[in-house]
């Protein structure tokens, strides 16, 4: 039997060890995980709710003479533009804190089980100080592998949009019908070649920890620990997200019931003709419950998948390169229980 130092036996891990041994990590360093989530969705989403307040007060004269119109007046482009630009910059934001905050849990991940395999105690300042220094190669390694899964999306996007704009069109039906041809099938046609390099590249983020590569080095390293077990990988990895998943939206569900309840609270105080502030207050209530569901939701089961990826990581370089026997030397486990 291999030696058991932490939260995995330092052998080839079968799917229990695997999943058991992330179970561990978060029963074992829950503080240092959740506070490191904390921190990231948490300013996450500080930054974007105070970037949607910066840009609703700069638009909210356009956004109020837009819901006055009536049926048959048309916005004004000097009222429209503003929105849009707005709501990008919004966007904007939004999108670059959820690549800050995903790269900063993918880095805690493997951060933590660099010490929980060997079961080491370790505490916030340290993994945090090691995830921020760890974090813009990271970076690197998950917009990279967000751009391979980006055309399958855009070409489904396309899709998607054309059909929408011939269902409500009555005119280029020959020139739309291309258009949505073109985005489904490319989108099934790259679809499995994104979904290769996806599983392909997956521990990348575990090697630019565990061996302080760059994104470029760290994705290579990633691809030859792949070479031979695609498909298993590839299951484990479904399988996590899948749980983490469920999870999720059972975390979620009771705030969103609250949420719920407290929209139809604030909904019967609402006139006959109320204007846009009465409506923003009245949803004011469902609205900040899927923001606390959502940041609770995403602190808890965000980091279960990661942390699947690093031990996968951690079990195919035992298998390929035996390195347990240099984890139970690092652990200080007695040479009699070694063999």
């Amino acid at each position: 039997m291999p030696p058991k130092p932490g939260v995995i036996p330092l052998g080839p891990l079968r799917l229990g060890d695997l999943l058991g041994g992330a179970f561990a990590t978060v029963g074992r360093y829950g503080k240092q995980l959740l506070g490191v989530g904390a921190a990231a969705y948490g300013g996450a989403l500080a930054v974007v709710v105070a970037a949607a307040a910066i840009a609703y007060s700069a638009v909210a004269d356009h956004l109020d003479r837009i819901l006055a119109l009536g049926a048959d007046e048309n916005a004004r482009s000097e009222d429209w533009v503003p929105l849009v630009v707005a709501f990008g910059s919004v966007a904007a934001v939004g999108m670059i804190a959820a690549v800050l905050s995903t790269a900063l849990m993918y880095t805690a991940a493997p951060a933590v089980l660099q010490e929980a395999v060997l079961g080491r105690p370790t505490t916030f300042p340290v993994i945090w100080r090691r995830a921020w220094s760890r974090m813009p190669a990271v970076i690197g390694t998950v917009l990279l592998t967000w751009l391979i899964m980006l055309v399958p999306i855009l070409l489904a996007w396309v899709g998607f949009v054309a059909l929408v704009v011939a269902a409500v069109s009555t005119d280029g039906g020959g020139a739309q019908f291309a258009v949505i041809l073109i985005g489904v099938l490319g989108a099934l046609a790259t679809a499995p070649l994104a979904t290769w390099l996806w599983v392909k590249f997956s521990l990348a983020p575990s090697a630019v920890v565990f061996e302080n590569q760059g994104p470029i080095a760290a994705m290579r390293r990633s691809s030859r620990l792949v070479r031979g077990d695609w498909w298993r990988i590839f299951g484990i990895t479904l399988l996590a997200g899948a749980m983490a998943g469920v999870a999720s939206y059972v975390i979620q569900l009771p705030f969103t019931l609250l949420g719920m309840f407290s929209g139809a609270l604030g909904s019967m105080n609402l006139g006959a003709d109320p204007n846009p502030a009465s409506v923003v207050v009245a949803m004011s209530g469902y609205v900040l419950s899927l923001l606390v569901g959502q940041l609770v939701s995403q602190m808890i089961v965000a980091t279960f998948p990661p942390l699947v990826a690093g031990l996968l990581y951690v079990d195919r370089r035992i298998r390929t390169e035996n390195l347990g026997p240099v984890l139970a030397e690092a652990a200080a486990v007695p040479p009699q229980y070694t063999a």
